[in-house]
C-alpha cells in the first residue's frame, strides 16, 4: 500500500527536523538536565503521545480543514514562527538561556512532565507543518485509502522521532557537563541554537508559493 520510497522520504524529512532545535528538543533537554534521564524519558512519553494525536488528526482529515480554510493554517504557522523567534531570542540575548544549563529547579512530578511534553509537542510548529503539509505529499490515492497511508507514514515518523529524541535525552546530561566546563563552547552552542530556531521561524513565516 505504501511504497518504501515514500517511507524513506518521510524518514529523511523527519530526521532533518528532529535534529533541528525546536520546542521539543528544548523541553526534553532542559528536563533531562534538571531532573535526570528518568524525567526526560517521562517527558518523552508525553511528546510521543503528541505525535500520535497529530497522526490520528491528519488521517481523520485535519489537513483537509486547513486546505479549505487557509487562514487557519496561516494563523497556526505564524503563531508557531513567533514562538520559535521567542525561543531564539532567549538563547542569543546577553546572558541568554540554554537547555543545557546546569541550574537547580523544583522537580516536576511525572504527571506534569508527561503533560508538558504532550502540550509542547502539540504546539510545536515543526510537527504541525510536517504532518499537515508534508506528509500528504508522500501518499498516492491509487495505492489505497489515503487515511491508511497517512497512518503508516505517520507511525514510521513517530518511531524515528522517539528513537532520536530518546538518544538526546540519554546524552543531555553528558553534554551539559561538557558545556559547563567550557564557557566559550557553551556560548557558541547558544548562538547556534538561536540561529537555527530563527532560521526555522523565518522559513515557517514565508508565504507559500502561489
Amino acid at each position: 500500500m505504501v511504497t518504501m520510497t515514500a517511507v524513506l522520504g518521510v524518514l529523511a524529512v523527519g530526521f532533518g527536523l528532529v535534529l533541528t532545535p525546536g520546542p521539543n528538543m528544548v523541553y526534553l533537554v532542559s528536563r533531562s538536565v534538571a531532573q535526570g534521564r528518568t524525567a526526560g524519558l517521562v517527558s518523552l512519553g508525553g511528546v510521543a503521545a503528541g505525535f500520535a494525536v497529530y497522526v490520528v488528526a491528519v488521517a481523520a482529515g485535519l489537513g483537509t480543514v486547513f486546505t479549505l480554510v487557509p487562514a487557519v493554517y496561516t494563523a497556526v504557522k505564524l503563531a508557531g514562527a513567533a514562538y520559535l523567534l521567542w525561543l531564539a531570542w532567549k538563547a542569543v540575548r546577553p546572558g541568554g538561556d540554554s537547555p543545557f544549563d546546569l541550574t537547580a529547579s523544583a522537580p516536576d512530578p511525572p504527571r506534569r512532565l508527561f503533560t508538558m511534553g504532550l502540550v509542547t509537542n502539540l504546539l510545536n510548529p515543526k510537527i504541525a507543518v510536517l504532518y499537515v503539509s508534508l506528509l500528504p505529499q508522500f501518499t498516492d490515492p491509487a495505492r489505497g485509502p489515503v487515511a491508511a497511508q497517512l497512518l503508516v507514514l505517520g507511525l514510521a515518523h513517530v518511531v524515528l522521532a522517539v528513537a532520536v529524541n530518546g538518544l538526546i535525552v540519554l546524552g543531555a546530561g553528558g553534554v551539559a557537563g561538557f558545556l559547563a566546563r567550557r564557557p566559550g563552547v557553551r556560548r557558541a552552542q547558544r548562538y547556534l541554537m538561536g540561529t537555527a530556531l530563527a532560521g526555522l521561524a523565518l522559513a515557517l513565516a514565508k508565504p507559500a508559493a502561489p
